[in-house]
C-alpha cells in the first residue's frame, strides 16, 4: 500500500508530536508512524520536570543553565546547542503551558519549580529550583497535551506500525517503509522530508527503566545504510530504579528531599559530593551508589540495592507530589515511602548517543558536516550533543519539545520548497528480504535466548563501571549472537498480530545499537560523565574532546569503523572553573 504526505514523522512520543505539531502548523501534510497509541509513548515514564531557568521560585538565569547543561555533559556537550536549548526552553515551556498542560502551581498562580540534580545559581554555588513539573507526571502531561494539539492541527496517526526502512538514494532521503500490525501488510511512506523521532534503545540492558518497545530500531537502520551513530558509548544510567525491576523513581524524590542512606543508614553522598550531596549529576551518584554496593554497604536480600528515604518528609508532600512513585513502591515492593525506605538501585535509563544532526535537525552523514537531504531527527534517537557524555536530570523532556519544535520547522520549511523525489520501484524489497529470512530460517536458536544473553552480558561488560578488557570482550560476544541471529527462525508464520515477528526484527536492531556502543566504549580510553573506566580515571581532553562518529563497516559487516567530530566550543573553558562568555 502507497501513502504520500510531505511529512511523514516516525515516532508518537515527545519529540516526535512535538515536530508533528510544529510541521502542521507550518501549512503542510503531516502523517505520524508509531508501534503503540500515542499516549502509552515511554515519554510518559518520565516523572521529574522539565528544567527552565524561569526564576518563578528563585533568581535563574539561562547562562547558568547553560553552564550546568556543559558541566553535566562533562564538556563533551556541544555548547553552540546547550545555548539554543537553555534560551528556547523557556519560550516552550510557556507554549506548553499555554497548549493546557496542567503544571503544578505556585500560591501565586506561577508554574512551580523545584531542585533537581545538577541544577545549580551562580554557576554551580548552590542548588536551584528550575524543574517545572506536573507533580510526578509530567512527561505524561506532555504527552495529552501534544496528542491533543496534533488531533486539533490534523495530524493523521498510523498506530502500531512498524517502520522496517528508510528509503534514501543520491543523498536524499525519500520516505520509509513501515509494517501494519494489523494486517501484516508492508506500506511504503512517500514523503518530501522525514523526521525520525522513536525513542533509544535500553532494553539492550538487563535492568532498565526503558519500555519494551525501545529497542533503537531506526538507529539500527541508519546505522546499516553506512551512516554514522555518534558518542554511542555514552549511555546514563539513573541512580534510581525500583530494586530489581529497573522502574524509574525519579529524581525529584531527592529534589524534594529524598535522602540516599546505605546499610549503616549513614547518608553516605556526603563524602562523593559534598556541596549539593544527593543532588549531584546523575553519573555521580549511580557511580556512587554502586562503590557503596561494591564495598559490601548494600542493602537488601542480596546487598545489591541502596535505600532512599522520604520519612522525614510530610505525608501531603509524599502523596501529593509524588503519588505515582508512593503508588509503584507500594505496588512492586510492598514499601510505604511515608513509613519505610524504599529500595533502589542503578536502572539503564538514556542514550546520550544516537543519530547525529545540527541544531536544526537535520541528519548527518560524517562528522564534517555532510548530510542527508530532507531527513531529520529529534529526540532521544538524535544527538545534536546537547547531552555530551552526560545527560543532566529534566533536559530529556526539554531536548524533545526544544529540538522536536526545530525538526518540525525546518522540516515544513524544506518540503513547502521541494518537489516529490521519484521513489524506487522496489522500496519494499530489503523489508520483504528480512522478513521472509526470519520466517524461512530453521536454526535451533531463538530470539529470546539470545535476547537474554546480549542483556546480561551488556549489563555485566558495558555498564557504569568498565574496563578494556571486559569491553573488548563484550565486543566478541556481539559478533557470536550476530552470527546465530542469522539462524533465528520464528514458529508463528502469520502475517497479522505476529508479536514474534517483531520481537525477531527488534532483536536485530538490539544487536546493531549494542554493537556500535561497545565498539565505541573500548575505543575511548578515557573516563568522561557516564563512560568510567577503571583502566583509564582521569578525563583526557587533549586526546579525546572529540565526538565518536561509529560506521558499520559495509565491507566487512561485524566490525565498526570509528571516526571523530570536533566538540562545538563556545565560551566555557574545559576546565570546571566557569569562564562565561559577556553577553
Amino acid at each position: 500500500m502507497h501513502h504520500r504526505y510531505d511529512v511523514i514523522v516516525v515516532g508518537a512520543g515527545g519529540a516526535g508530536l512535538m515536530s508533528a505539531l510544529y510541521a502542521a502548523k507550518g501549512g503542510v501534510s503531516v502523517a505520524c508512524i508509531s508501534k503503540l497509541y500515542p499516549t502509552r509513548s515511554h515519554t510518559g515514564a518520565a516523572q521529574g520536570g522539565i528544567g527552565a531557568a524561569l526564576g518563578n521560585i528563585q533568581e535563574d538565569h539561562w547562562e547558568w543553565h547553560m553552564f550546568d547543561t556543559i558541566k553535566g555533559g562533562d564538556y563533551l556537550t556541544d555548547q553552540d546547542a546547550a545555548e539554543v536549548f537553555s534560551k528556547d526552553i523557556i519560550e516552550v515551556v510557556y507554549e506548553l503551558e499555554h497548549m493546557g498542560l496542567p503544571f503544578s502551581r505556585t500560591p501565586e498562580g506561577k508554574i512551580a519549580q523545584r531542585k533537581f540534580g545538577g541544577h545549580t545559581r551562580d554557576f554551580g554555588k548552590a542548588a536551584v529550583e528550575r524543574s517545572c513539573y506536573a507533580k510526578d507526571r509530567t512527561g505524561h502531561m506532555i504527552l495529552q497535551t501534544l496528542y491533543q494539539q496534533n488531533v486539533k492541527a490534523g495530524t493523521l496517526f498510523f498506530n502500531e506500525f512498524h517502520v522496517t526502512d528508510l528509503i534514501i538514494e543520491d543523498g536524499r532521503c525519500r520516505g520509509v517503509v513501515a509494517y501494519d500490525l494489523a494486517t501484516g501488510e508492508l506500506h511504503t511512506f512517500h514523503a518530501k522530508a522525514v523526521i525520525l523521532a522513536a525513542g533509544g534503545y535500553g532494553r539492550v540492558f538487563k535492568i532498565t527503566s526503558n519500555a519494551l518497545t525501545l529497542t533503537g530500531d531506526l538507529m539500527s537502520i541508519y546505522y546499516r545504510k553506512g551512516l554514522p551513530l555518534q558518542d554511542m558509548e555514552f549511555y546514563q544510567f539513573h541512580p534510581t530504579g525500583l530494586a530489581k525491576l529497573g522502574i524509574l523513581v525519579t529524581e525529584g524524590i531527592r529534589g524534594e528531599g529524598g535522602i540516599l542512606r546505605n546499610s549503616n543508614g549513614e547518608r553516605f553522598m556526603e563524602r562523593y559530593a559534598p556541596t549539593i550531596k544527593d543532588l549531584a549529576p546523575r553519573d555521580i551518584v549511580a557511580r556512587s551508589m554502586t562503590t557503596e554496593i561494591r564495598e559490601g554497604r548494600g542493602v537488601g536480600k542480596d546487598k545489591d540495592a541502596i535505600h532512599i528515604d522520604l520519612t522525614h518528609l510530610p505525608r501531603e508532600v509524599i502523596e501529593g507530589k509524588l503519588a505515582e512513585i508512593t503508588d509503584l513502591a507500594r505496588t512492586y515492593l510492598g514499601q510505604d515511602p511515608v513509613k519505610d525506605l524504599v529500595m533502589v538501585q542503578p536502572t539503564a535509563h538514556y542514550a546520550m548517543g544516537g543519530i547525529p544532526t545540527d541544531l536544526n535537525g537535520l541528519c548527518l552523514s560524517d562528522g564534517n558536516g555532510g548530510s542527508i537531504e530532507g531527513l531529520y531527527a529529534a529526540g532521544e534517537q538524535a544527538c545534536v550533543s546537547l547531552h555530551g557524555a552526560n545527560r543532566l536530570g529534566t533536559n530529556s523532556l526539554g531536548d524533545l519539545v526544544v529540538f522536536g519544535r526545530r525538526a518540525g520547522r525546518y522540516a515544513a520549511e524544506y518540503a513547502k520548497q521541494v518537489e516529490y523525489a521519484e521513489m524506487p520501484e522496489n522500496a519494499e524489497a530489503e523489508s520483504r528480504r528480512v522478513f521472509d529470512d526470519l520466517r524461512a530460517a530453521s536454526g535451533k536458536d531463538n530470539a529470546a535466548a539470545i535476547r537474554k544473553e546480549l542483556q546480561e552480558t551488556m549489563m555485566r561488560n558495558v555498564g557504569i563501571f568498565r574496563n578494556g578488557p571486559d569491553m573488548a570482550k563484550q565486543v566478541e560476544i556481539i559478533k557470536e549472537l550476530k552470527t546465530r541471529y542469522k539462524n533465528v527462525g520464528v514458529s508463528d508464520t502469520n502475517a497479522r498480530y505476529n508479536s514474534e515477528l517483531v520481537e525477531a526484527l527488534e532483536l536485530g536492531f538490539m544487536l546493531d545499537c549494542a554493537e556500535a556502543m561497545a565498539s565505541s566504549a573500548v575505543n575511548r580510553t578515557e573516563s568522561r560523565g557516564a563512560h568510567d573506566r577503571e583502566d583509564f580515571h582521569q578525563r583526557d581532553d587533549v586526546n579525546w574532546l572529540k565526538h565518536t562518529m561509529a560506521y558499520r563497516d559495509m565491507n566487512n559487516p561485524g566490525n565498526v569503523l570509528i571516526g571523530y567530530k570536533d566538540v562545538a566550543l563556545k565560551g566555557f573553558t574545559r576546565s570546571f572553573e566557569p569562564k562565561p562568555r559577556v553577553y
